[in-house]
This record gives C-alpha cells, structure tokens and sequence, in this order.
C-alpha cells in the first residue's frame, strides 16, 4: 500500500491552518503545520515531504524568503496560497520557482486539484531509475543529471522539463504541450519564458550549446530530445 502524500503546510493564521488541516486529511493527505517561515523550513527540509502550501504573509519572514531557501535546498513543489493578489507578486513568486500561486479566500476544491497537478508533475518516470542520454547520465531517484564523474546543477523546473522530454522520448511536444505540462495550464502562451528554460538547459547538457545534439528544435512547433541517444540502464 503506497504512503499517504505529506504535505507541509507554513500559515499564520489560525483559522486558515485549521481549514487546511481538515481538508487535507479529509482527503487522504498527511499535514505538517507550521506558523512561521523558519519552523516551515524545517519541516518542509526535514525530509519525507511531497509538497509545501505556503502563505507570504509571514510574521517572522517574507514568504517569497522561503520559495528562495526551499529552492535552495529541496525540488519540492511549492503552492503559494496568499491575500497578495497583484500581478507583480504573483509573477515574482512563480519567477523564483513556485509552482503555483492561489489567492484568498480561495476554494479548498481548487487547491486539492491544484495539489494533485503539482504532485503529478513532480512524479519521474517509473519505469527506470536512470536513463542515459548520450554522455550525460540522469539518475530519477536522486534528481541528478552528471556527465562522467561532474554532477550538472539543474533547477527544479530545469529538471522537470527534461523529465518531461524523455517522457516521450523523441517526439515533438509543442510550446503549447509543454508549457501546460511542465508550469500548469494557463501558462500556454508563455512561450518566451519556455525560450529562456531551453536556453538554460542547453548551456548545462550540450557542449556546443549553439549547435545542439541532444535538446533539438522544430522551428514554429516545439522541442525534443534526439530519440537516438536515449538508453535505459
């Protein structure tokens, strides 16, 4: 029998945790609550943790504080859930790698299929631990990426998005696809942003990142991996 998700859930205000508590539990999830930004950090840091719901409005911190450590130390997903509703916090949020952003008052349905999203693309492929891409190793267990004995640094979203192209081996995905896939629905027409990602990833794995062998590009269509150097171990 698989283990209950555990999700982290950092919120100042009682009222909110207690919601939050009994919704996620109602529906399966384990919950770990913390009321400010650093004992949050610990708990989400601590390890055994899938997912972190996080308030911005923190007494001891700014939550934006937190998204920065977390992505410092761990690839969990994080769910900003704030009163902060302009854009300019949202997008400064999702920029420094939040996986979502949900306003106040916000509906408890909403945020447990915005947790199954996050939580599903979070998921690596089951049916190997690591895979090689030509030099390049990617072990899913561990979330790494090496060449030879050099671990690459990728970023959350780096490494989310190329699980996502050997997903599906060499296939074409659209900006479109993968966009919806790697960032969440709604962020479809974001296709510079996907640019910069591509551009990031390529400077990590290809050694000549302005002729690239193994993230290849379908003028006006999309992305994929070269098919041909993908093996399993």
């Amino acid at each position: 029998m698989s283990r209950s998700a555990v999700i982290v859930v950092i919120e100042d205000e009682q009222p909110i945790r207690r919601v939050l508590r009994t919704g996620l539990q109602a529906h399966g999830y384990e919950v770990r609550i913390a009321e400010d930004g650093r004992s949050g950090l610990d708990l989400a840091t601590a390890g055994d943790v899938d997912l972190v719901v996080l308030d911005l409005g923190l007494p001891d911190m700014d939550g934006i504080d937190v998204v920065k450590a977390l992505r410092e130390q761990t690839w969990l997903p994080v769910i900003v859930l704030t009163a902060r509703n302009a854009e300019s916090a949202k997008v400064t949020a999702l920029d420094i790698g939040a996986d979502d952003y949900l306003t106040k008052p916000f509906s408890l349905d909403e945020l447990l299929a915005r947790i199954r999203v996050a939580l599903r693309r979070n998921a690596t492929p089951d049916d190997a631990k690591r895979l090689r891409l030509g030099d390049l190793t990617v072990d899913f267990k561990r979330r790494r990426v090496s060449r030879g004995a050099e671990e690459l640094h990728l970023t959350p979203i780096e490494f989310r998005l190329l699980c996502t192209l050997i997903k599906h081996g060499g296939k074409v995905l659209t900006h479109e696809h993968l966009l919806a896939e790697v960032w969440g629905r709604g962020h479809e027409k974001h296709t510079q942003y996907l640019r910069i990602y591509i551009g990031g990833l390529r400077k990590k794995l290809e050694k000549n990142p302005a002729r690239p062998k193994v993230l290849l590009t379908e003028a006006g269509v999309g992305y994929k991996l070269a098919g041909d150097m993908l093996q399993t171990d």
